[in-house]
């Protein structure tokens, strides 16, 4: 890949514009990654589009339709590498050779190694000079999910939480059942738009007695799939009374460890799903929840919850990445914390970062690179 420093102001320029239309890919695309991309002859777009799932084109495929023969002689800037391969559409290397397309721009390669490089090899075999790694992280950034998903068939799952400068991400049990807010509402508005690009959000039932959030997707912006809230509740507490259970309408699935049929049956009756999970030390299996997830064609989860699951999830090794919100507010040593314990198998943090949201500071680091060889 060519180092971002390298690249020139012209190519970063049209790539910035290719990766805002892969933004509105997301949420449209899944399973699929969100793609953008733009044509470009004679310093004017000619052809761009992003991909949507059910529209079945890629985003090339669009970009092309929309150029028609201005195509022939073109630069194609692409956040993906264009497929080699033939699924529910034909491989988009071939339809960008077919067009006489003059140059590809590529932000990073397709992160399925069992296809990686070859759509870059069909384009340098036809003569097409292609340029690589062109803002490739902030492309990358898009297709977390899609990455790790397509390489393990696991979701890529991001630990989310609003902490308190001591370390409190709720206050004690005099606040029970009341929704309390630490962080600011810029915070509260990025929260919703990772919730737009996930598939899932996990929580734990203890999370549902203390606060009946209703854990929806509030964004705004157009999905392909209903928001899926999972339940972890291994003996079946969850009130049918909840915000949760009043509104689920096939998409929250509870994982579970009980053998209460009366139970799952009241549950079920409320329009819940339901799952039995292997039992690990009395709970739900994290790991199986995580593969089961995978098969489910999850991308990409968020987790909210306490600080029992919290700590259980990086022990069991699935937490892929942090994104913590930190208030300038203090909630002392009754309030709720971060974790119960000290992680047993906290991986080391990579490519941490700090950025100012609102009266927030939002921490972020990945514990595993889902495109790492």
């Amino acid at each position: 890949m060519v180092p971002e420093e390298k690249a020139s102001p012209v190519e970063m320029h049209w790539m910035e514009r290719a990766i805002e239309l892969a933004r509105r890919s997301v949420g449209v695309s899944s399973p699929n990654p969100a793609v953008g991309c733009v044509l470009v002859q004679n310093e004017n777009i000619i052809g761009e589009g992003f991909h949507e799932y059910e529209k079945f084109d890629h985003a090339e495929i669009v970009a092309l339709k929309q150029a028609g023969e201005k195509a022939r002689g073109a630069t194609a800037y692409v956040t993906l590498e264009p497929c080699s391969h033939h699924g529910r559409t034909g491989p988009c290397a071939d339809a960008l050779i077919s067009a006489g397309i003059a140059r590809v721009v590529i932000a990073t390669g397709d992160p399925n190694p069992e296809v990686s490089g070859r759509g870059i090899e069909k384009l340098h075999a036809a003569g097409i000079p292609v340029t690589t790694g062109v803002l490739q992280d902030e492309a990358r950034a898009l297709n977390d999910g899609f990455a790790k998903q397509i390489r393990t068939r696991q979701p890529f799952i991001t630990l989310k939480a609003g902490v308190s400068l001591d370390g409190r991400i709720a206050p004690g049990s005099a606040s029970k059942g009341r929704t309390h807010y630490i962080t600011s509402e810029a915070s509260r508005t990025i929260v919703q738009q990772m919730r737009h690009a996930s598939d899932a959000i996990i929580t734990g039932v203890d999370t549902i007695i203390a606060d009946d959030p209703l854990l929806s997707d509030r964004s705004g912006l157009p999905r392909r799939r209903p928001l899926l809230r999972v339940v972890l509740d291994s003996s079946l507490r969850l009130p049918i009374s909840s915000k949760l259970v009043q509104a689920a309408n096939g998409d929250v699935l509870v994982f579970h460890t009980d053998e209460n049929t009366e139970r799952e049956r009241e549950l079920a009756s409320a329009g819940i799903r339901l799952e039995r999970s292997p039992k690990i030390e009395g709970h739900v299996s994290l790991r199986y929840i995580a593969a089961r997830l995978g098969e489910m064609q999850v991308l990409s989860c968020m987790l909210e919850a306490g600080s029992r699951l919290n700590i259980a999830a990086l022990d069991a090794d699935i937490v892929d990445k942090l994104c913590l919100f930190y208030a300038p507010v203090f909630l002392g040593g009754n309030a709720v914390p971060l974790l119960a314990d000290t992680p047993r198998n906290l991986q080391q943090l990579e490519r941490i970062s700090w950025k100012t949201v609102g009266s927030d500071a939002c921490f972020e680091a990945y514990l595993h690179d889902p495109w790492k060889e």
